[in-house]
Order: structure tokens, then sequence, then C-alpha cells
């Protein structure tokens, strides 16, 4: 049996070699490239604008009044132009009500009605130093938009009007031939309830790594540690380690088998008062032909024991449902069984996704979604877009309708 002291030595060891990894990014070095001036490079940037609008509705089988939320999320940024491999990129956010305030913004009081955590706020989403002047090298430090993979345990919840970005120190290099390798030290997330919100930071001692190999001609290989020490919230605090594997193989002139593995391994970190072990598992497979995609698909998310897997810096949206019912992985695990079918007609995507959903242990039966999307982009400054889900509960949650409409201009 493990003693505390051997514990926490492992953990130290663990820390070590991902620091270790983080050090082994910033030691590819080659000579700066030549750049502007520093007035050059400060009044030479660019500008950039990204407005979008949205109406929310929510419905659900319960005392609660239904949520209409109207908002316009403005983002206006500037970036410098290069001097001596060095920018610096500022990007200002406002969400803000159009009409009156007719659902629970997690901060405005409107306890009465369904939540949409799209609170009223204008904060500062992006600011950060960016150094360019190694080889196939990037270090970046500062608040900034970070993701990994397809968002399960790092993401920036995009969805939300208010984004997540975090604060942060981030370097990626793409020396070795078909590698991109990503290691950083993330110091708080922000999260979509904002500063206004005593949930609006998750501060945060964690070294994370990702190597991704995209060399073989069937699909990308990528290997993953994630040490996650939440200062202010200890039972959130796991450290994870993963494998997976996505990709796609031509069957046809016009089709394609598409196929994703993952594996993932959680247990307690730092000073989390739990001890438990618990894995993650994904497997998927689709076709995609002729325009049309099919993809079924099932994740697992164990329990051990009443502790289960949890990825609270996950883009949660878009993994198990649009009606986010399952933002907090249940007890006793989850497992969800999906099957998706997709088209581009004329420009306008068109998606439709079912889910069933179970526990991983007890043999639980928790309900069902279905979600239909579609969104036309007009060109690449203007997007239109509607979206619908319907989760019908079966032993947990309530009955919930979401929909939404939206528009979007970017430059």
């Amino acid at each position: 049996m493990l003693t505390p002291l051997t514990a926490r030595n492992g953990q130290k060891n663990q820390k070590s070699l991902l620091a270790f990894a983080i050090g082994s990014v910033l030691a590819s070095a080659a000579t700066p490239v030549l750049s502007m001036t520093f007035t050059e490079a400060l009044t030479g940037g660019k500008v950039s604008l990204d407005v979008r609008y949205r109406y929310e509705f929510v419905d659900q089988d319960n005392p609660l009044d239904q949520a209409h939320a109207s908002t316009v999320r403005t983002r206006l940024g500037y970036r410098t132009g290069d001097f001596k491999g060095f920018e610096v990129f500022t990007e200002a956010e406002d969400v803000s009500a159009v009409g009156n305030e007719n659902y629970n913004s997690t901060i405005n009081g409107i306890t009465d009605h369904s939540v949409v955590a799209d609170p009223t706020e204008t904060e500062v989403n992006q600011i950060y130093v960016r150094y360019k002047g190694f080889s196939d090298t990037s270090l970046t430090y500062g608040r900034q938009r970070f993701a990994m993979d397809n968002h399960r345990f790092i993401g920036t919840v995009g969805w939300r009007q208010n984004e997540q970005t975090f604060d942060a120190f981030v370097g990626t290099n793409e020396s070795l031939p078909d590698t991109k390798i990503t290691a950083g030290y993330l110091h708080n997330a922000n999260r979509v309830f904002s500063d206004a919100s005593p949930n609006g930071n998750f501060r945060m001692q964690s070294p994370v790594f990702n190597a991704q190999y995209y060399g073989l001609a069937a699909g990308t290989l990528t290997t993953y540690g994630y040490l996650f020490d939440f200062t202010n919230a200890d039972v959130n605090s796991t450290q994870n380690f993963g494998l997976r594997f996505a990709g796609g193989t031509d069957v046809a002139e016009d089709a394609k088998v598409l196929y994703t593995l993952e594996y993932a391994i959680q247990k307690d970190y730092a000073d989390n008062p739990q001890s438990f072990e618990a894995a993650y598992w994904l497997a998927e497979v689709g076709l995609a032909a002729y325009g049309l995609t099919f993809k079924v698909g099932m994740e697992t998310l164990e329990s051990d024991d009443g502790r289960s897997f949890q990825t609270p810096l996950a883009t949660l949206h878009a993994m198990n449902g649009w009606a986010d019912q399952f933002l907090v992985t249940p007890d006793d695990g989850l497992q969800d069984l999906y099957v998706s079918a997709g088209a581009l007609v004329k420009g306008v995507k068109w998606l439709a996704v079912y889910h069933d959903y179970s526990s991983d242990i007890n043999s639980l039966s928790y309900g069902s979604e279905l979600g239909l999307l579609a969104v036309y982009p007009i060109n690449k400054h203007y997007t239109v877009g509607a979206k619908f889900a319907s989760y019908a509960e079966d032993g947990r949650g309530v009955d919930t309708d979401k929909a939404w409409l939206w528009g979007e201009v970017k430059f």
C-alpha cells in the first residue's frame, strides 16, 4: 500500500516529467527572424471584430419559467505586427442583453427562470505576448484561447457567449517530422460565468502536455498528460493520462471510413480528499460518402464506487448532448451511445444526433436526447444558424427542450 509520502513523491515525479517535457519544447532554438521596427509593429497591426447575436429558448418540466435569452456578444481585438519575433494580442469581450433578461444568467438573480449561462458583462477575453523567433516554435504567455484535441479535457466552451480562456504559458513545437508537441502551465481558467460570479475562476497550478503524430496514413496518434491541481476546488484535482487515435481511410473515390479510439485514466491528484481511479473510453466509427456523413459511437466515463470521471475544463456542450444535462458526470458514471447523420446541401450544413444515456455501474437508465442543427456560412464573414435539442428523462433530470437562432459577423 502506498503511504501518503510515497503518493506525494509520485505526484512530484509526474510533475517533474511534465516539466521536463515543457523544457524540451522551449529548448528548440534558432536564429530570430528579422522583423519590422517597434513603431511599425505597434501601428501596423490588425484589428479583429466578432459580433454574434443569439436567441436561446429553454423549457423544462419543472416549476421554473421558460427562459428567453436574447443577447449580443461583441469581441474587439488588436494584434500587433512582428517585432523581433514578438507580437501582442489583446481582445475585449462584451455580452449585452437585447430587451429584458428573461432568463437566469447565474448571476442576475432571476432564479425563477431556467438557466442560460450568458451573463451580461464586459471583460478582457485575451491579452498575451507571443514569441515566434525560434524555428517551428511558438511561445505564448498571458490570457489566451486554448484547447486540446476535441475539447474533451481542455476547451474554450465557445458555444457560450462568454467563452472560457486561460491564464497560462504555452509552448508548441513542430521540429520533429510530422509531429506537434504542446506543453504548458495553466494558472487560471476564466470560466463562462464571468468574473462577477464566485464560480467565475478555476485557479490552478497545472502542467499539461500533448504530443500529436500525424505521419500515419490512417490518422493522427495523440498522447497526453494533464495534471489539474485546482487550488480553490481540491475535489476537482486529478491526474489524467491518455492515448487517442483519429482519422479516416478512403474506401472508394467518394467514400471514406472514419474512426476514433481514445482511452484515458483519471486518478486523484494533489490535495484531492478522495482516492479513486476511473477510466474514459471513446469508440466511434463512421462513413462519409457523397456529401453525407453517418457515425455511431459509445463514450464511457467510468465510476469508481461513486466517484466518476470528470472533465471540468472541457467544452461540455459539445460532448453529451446539447441540452446540457451531463455537465457534471453522474456519480454512477455515464455511457452515451449515439448515432448521427449529417449532410451538406447547397452550402447548408445539416446534422441530426440521437443519444441514449445510461450509467456505468448499477444498470441505470438516464434518458435520451434528439439534437438537430442547421448552419449556413453565407461567406467567410457572415454565418447564420439554428439548433434544437430535446432531452427525455428516464430516471434522471427533467424533460428539457432548448432552441437557438443566431447570426454572426467576423472580420
